[in-house]
């Protein structure tokens, strides 16, 4: 029997697969606990369509991704932070720290694990750290660390 797979199945296919599996195997396993789908025109054209749907919306995030990417470039996060006795910064500015304040300064949502660079932000000046946006997308900001 034909099938279109719904989900990746472990030594069986990938998801969207088209494969030949037995008849038993499909109507008492795969269907049963939606893996996957009778092959018919139908389910053919449903595929496609999702296939197509997904194509776009990875279309819209790469743009949104470029458009992120633009904005980030003219953007200097400003902290401050306390001296040490040696005029060194005591602590560091976290990711979680700047992916916060990109938000509620200029309502850029980056999650904090997106940072490529697991550099600390541990001294006074100014840090480029690199963020993977979507797919080979990378986006650089800039945080400016100064003496409180």
């Amino acid at each position: 029997m034909k099938v279109i797979l719904l989900k990746d199945v472990k030594g069986v296919g990938k998801k969207d697969q088209i494969i030949e599996v037995k008849d038993g195997y499909a109507s008492n396993y795969l269907i049963p606990n939606k893996m996957a789908v009778k092959y018919t025109d139908a389910s053919l054209n449903v595929l496609s369509k999702q296939e197509e749907e997904r194509k776009q919306k990875d279309i819209e995030l790469k743009q949104q991704a470029n458009n992120t990417k633009e904005l980030l470039k003219n953007i200097v996060l400003e902290f401050k932070a306390k001296a040490g006795k040696q005029g060194k910064m005591i602590g560091s500015v976290t990711f979680k720290e700047i992916s916060l304040k990109l938000k509620n300064d200029y309502n850029i949502e980056i999650d904090k694990r997106k940072f490529i660079d697991k550099t600390l932000v541990n001294a006074f000046g100014v840090t480029i750290l690199k963020i993977d946006l979507y797919k080979g997308i990378i986006g650089e900001v800039k945080v400016h660390v100064s003496e409180e």
